[in-house]
């Protein structure tokens, strides 16, 4: 007797990603997503990711939290910090289903845009110095290292990136 042909799962075609501000009612979902996005970076650091070690219902008060969501399903999360000289990329975390297809993008293009808003010519992250695949992708997505700072647990590399903004002609 042969076993049942199990079938293929029906994988839809790519729709927009669709960006909006989250809300405390998205708190558990986002804690979810991070959680199984940095998974991985966790193992590599040895320690837990600085975006997992604070309160997520805090960062709403104090950062923009950015949800990318795909046909109303979350795949991604970005939270940005406006400051006076720059736009920081606090944290970037893409569901694990969603990774390494093209969302990374999508969101740093999106903080991007935003930083174009905002007036702010340069965006700033950090990422564990340990992450070179990681510093790596930034790298080839036009950042550049500024430098590295030692911690008491861990060492980050902090990195940059010019943008050019178009002034309104008046």
């Amino acid at each position: 007797m042969t076993a049942p042909a199990t079938q293929p799962r029906e994988r839809l075609p790519p729709a927009p990603i669709n960006f909006r501000r989250a809300t405390p009612a998205d708190v558990a979902s986002i804690e979810a997503l991070q959680h199984a996005a940095y998974e991985r970076n966790r193992h590599l650091l040895g320690v837990e990711p600085l975006p997992l070690k604070v309160q997520t219902i805090d960062l709403l008060d104090q950062k923009e939290v950015w949800l990318a969501e795909e046909r109303n399903e979350l795949k991604g999360v970005l939270i940005l910090e406006a400051r006076p000289d720059d736009l920081l990329i606090w944290s970037i975390a893409a569901s694990p289903s969603a990774q390494g297809q093209g969302l990374g993008q999508i969101m740093l293009d999106a903080a991007e845009v935003r930083a174009a808003q905002l007036g702010l010519a340069t965006i700033r992250l950090y990422t564990g110095a340990v992450l070179q695949t990681l510093i790596g992708w930034y790298a080839r997505h036009g950042y550049e290292i500024e430098r590295t700072e030692a911690l008491e647990d861990r060492q980050l590399t902090h990195m940059k990136k010019s943008l050019r903004l178009v002034r309104p002609e008046v």
